[in-house]
């Protein structure tokens, strides 16, 4: 029977952040840390899939501060990983729209923010005009837009780089699916698909959209599930040089968009009651595209009135459907089976900061760098929500 220390389960990059915190700890010297993934080409995971983005426009401190430590690790990328770490990240910025209904709110969320070190402002109507001529400002009563700090990135970069460094340092990657758990009052171990079964201490469950499933098998309710959602790619031959150095841009309506090259991607999440069902991600749904995207990013920018759909993809958010924040730290009844689940679409961001924060619970039994206690388990237990009012 094969033994580990910890047990991460979920490869994508929650969990190879969390391997790698783990792995860099010098209170964790020396231990075993086995990773295991089912998809060995991660090519369903949702990290290679995401549109990659870092804001700090968030509502929930928490959030804020985890997106700030992803962006001082991009400050310093090299000098941690090396003369060639690259995460591509382009810092454009992202603009968040507002009604006139929604202006206290983004006024209050931008206030939070700046407080908190995000270099973030509120702009007016006429201030958008002039700095985005390509915008149509109709029903906007506000904007924040953060100036520094905010774009998008290559998760898949990232997570290779912390499996890279992790794995030198001696963790074990293994290749296979988790069927069951084994937990009596703590977790013992688990059984692989492949006939094995490891032995732990503790187990991190790092498993993404199938975080729900992954808990069950150890008897522990976790409101975590898949959600769809497409990510379109699109040609505008009218769009202004301007237009291609534009910020990652969000409608009131929640449709996105954002420059990349010479196309441009965009999406929406759709409503509750029109949530696409879970299966193959090969199969596109072209027609929201149609009828709930496009008209709204015409509307927005007149140049995209004349655009071309190139491309398409689908992947998941691991969405927490008590509150779309994250759940971050280790159940009340079963003390070392850990919690880094339910991102609900801010994962990639957040994954490094979620990652030392379990490191740190691990090894110290507690948060040292970011107080995540709001995050914690307890909220699932007492049903009490706490709502990330700006999901995209």
């Amino acid at each position: 029977m094969d033994t580990a220390d910890v047990i991460i389960v979920g490869g994508g990059i929650v969990g190879s952040a969390t391997a790698y915190f783990l792995s860099i700890e010098p209170a964790f010297a020396g231990r075993r840390i086995v990773l295991i993934e089912r998809d060995p080409g991660y090519r369903d995971a949702s990290t290679g899939r995401s549109a990659g983005g870092l804001r700090q426009q968030f509502s929930t401190p928490e959030n804020i501060a985890m997106s700030l430590f992803t962006l001082g690790m991009f400050r310093r990328l090299r000098t941690i990983f090396g003369a060639e770490a690259d995460v591509a990240f382009r810092e454009q910025g992202y603009l968040i729209l507002a009604t006139p209904e929604g202006q206290p709110l983004i006024a209050a969320n931008v206030t939070l923010q700046q407080a908190m070190g995000a270099d973030v402002a509120l702009m007016a109507p006429t201030d958008l005009a002039r700095a985005f001529p390509w915008l149509a400002t109709d029903g906007v009563a506000a904007a924040g837009f953060g100036q520094a700090g905010e774009g998008w990135f290559d998760p898949t970069s990232l997570a290779a780089l912390f499996r890279t460094a992790a794995t030198a340092a001696g963790t074990t990657i293994v290749n296979d699916r988790v069927t069951g758990i084994d937990a009596h009052g703590r977790v013992e171990g688990v059984r692989l698909a492949g006939g094995g079964r490891i032995a732990c201490r503790s187990l991190v469950n790092a498993a993404g959209p199938w975080a729900g499933e992954l808990a069950a098998l150890a008897g522990l309710r976790l409101p975590v599930e898949p959600r769809k959602r497409f990510v379109y790619v699109f040609d505008c031959r009218q769009a202004p040089e301007a237009l291609l150095r534009a910020p990652l841009t969000v409608d009131p309506s929640g449709v996105w968009f954002r420059p990349e090259g010479r196309v441009f991607l965009c999406g929406k999440s759709p409503a509750e009651s029109e949530e696409p069902p879970v299966g193959d991600l090969d199969a596109i749904d072209h027609a929201f595209f149609e009828q709930q995207v496009w008209p709204q990013l015409a509307a927005r920018v007149p140049a995209f009135e004349s655009i071309k759909v190139v491309n398409a993809w689908a992947g998941y958010y691991d969405t927490n459907t008590l509150d779309q924040n994250a759940v971050i730290g280790p159940h009340p009844e079963v003390p070392n089976f850990y919690f880094a689940n339910g991102f609900s679409g801010h994962g990639a961001q957040q994954a490094a900061a979620a990652g030392r924060a379990i490191a740190e619970l691990i090894t110290h039994g507690a948060f040292q760098s970011i107080d995540l206690t709001r995050l914690s388990y307890a909220r699932i237990v007492n049903n009490q929500p706490l709502a990330e009012r700006n999901v995209i």
